[in-house]
């Protein structure tokens, strides 16, 4: 776990093209949503590219903090935070003014049973945060949830697909977008709509939960055969650079890996690792949820980390005993039930 933890070090560390970014940044950073799975490894990596870059723009994390050492644990590497229910329109409006806000709030787990809360925090609070911050630039993250199931031959969904969310999570996503997009209209918020498909870390995604299953011989679900994943430091770097794209119209920009994954292949290199036969179930459909990002790759180069090296990682954490979080991204899910 000694060597893991030098490689997680390394691959964590911003990279001179963000620290060239930072350099031209004005103002400071708040993150809403700090909170989540992504948001803590966000605020720290803007923060160690500021201070690389020679600046001492604020980063500031906005979150509930239900889990008071995660506070702790940001204010330990320099970020600032604030503890808030963005849903309180007076703690909303208590917030400090700021010239970039990365919007990370929303709810997709457990949606099924909690629609109206769904949509008071994916479509109703982005309304509300773009009224707060009109005069800030915004990069609010989105999901490649919006966009119809593809063929899986045809490279996935880009920028110019039009949307067609599939059940109430990813139609309050649209609602999220649309509600950026009016605002940004009205009262010109240069604004950039960050379309995420499968992120992925030690502790959590979809080469997780593959790897997780064959290690088990639990049985995989192929009716979902091929999906996008990116390396969360990638992810998080790709974010951080989008504030210099910001427009209005907002700009979409579809952020994945370059590689349409399998999920048999994935499955039969970890059982490789492991000395495990996956177990198989059901047969490939011919679409997915697809994400072609070649805009991004174009406008930020490939991911620094492989999908080879996500896999050695993954393995590497499970077989070691490294911590996991229990939030599946349930990307076998295809009526659009979370």
């Amino acid at each position: 776990m000694e060597d893991l933890a030098k490689l997680e070090e390394e691959i964590l560390a911003p990279s001179e093209d963000l620290i060239g970014d930072m350099k031209s940044l004005e103002g400071d950073i708040l993150i809403l949503g700090v909170g989540g799975k992504m948001g803590p490894s966000l605020a720290a990596l803007a923060k160690k590219a500021l201070l690389a870059a020679g600046k001492d723009n604020a980063v500031i994390g906005v979150s509930r903090f239900s889990e008071p050492s995660l506070q702790q644990s940001l204010k330990k590497q320099s970020v600032q935070t604030i503890k808030a229910d963005l849903l309180d329109n007076t703690q909303l409006e208590s917030l400090p003014e700021v010239k970039n806000v990365i919007f990370m709030a929303g709810t997709k787990f457990g949606t099924t049973g909690k629609e109206s809360f769904t949509w008071a925090m994916n479509a109703y609070l982005p309304g509300r945060v773009a009224e707060k911050f009109k005069k800030s630039k915004i990069v609010s993250f989105s999901t490649g949830n919006v966009y119809p199931f593809v063929p899986v031959y045809s490279g996935g969904a880009t920028e110019d697909t039009t949307p067609e969310p599939l059940g109430e999570y990813a139609q309050s996503c649209l609602g999220r977008e649309r509600m950026f997009e009016h605002f940004s209209k009205q009262y010109q918020i240069p604004t950039l709509i960050y379309r995420l498909n499968y992120a992925v870390d030690f502790k959590y995604g979809v080469l997780l939960e593959v790897a997780k299953a064959v290690l088990e011989g639990r049985e995989i679900d192929l009716s979902t055969g091929h999906v996008n994943v990116i390396w969360q430091g990638d992810a998080n770097e790709y974010a951080l650079r989008s504030l210099k794209f910001c427009d209005t119209p907002p700009r979409i920009l579809n952020i994945t890996g370059p590689e349409t994954l399998s999920i048999r292949w994935a499955a039969r290199e970890f059982g490789k690792i492991f000395n495990k036969t996956p177990h198989f179930v059901n047969e490939e459909q011919p679409t997915a949820l697809l994400n072609n990002a070649s805009t991004a790759h174009q406008l930020f180069g490939y991911p620094k980390v492989s999908l080879k090296t996500m896999m050695e990682i993954v393995a590497t954490w499970l077989t070691n005993g490294g911590e996991t979080i229990n939030k599946p991204t349930h990307f076998q899910e295809r009526k659009g039930a979370f």
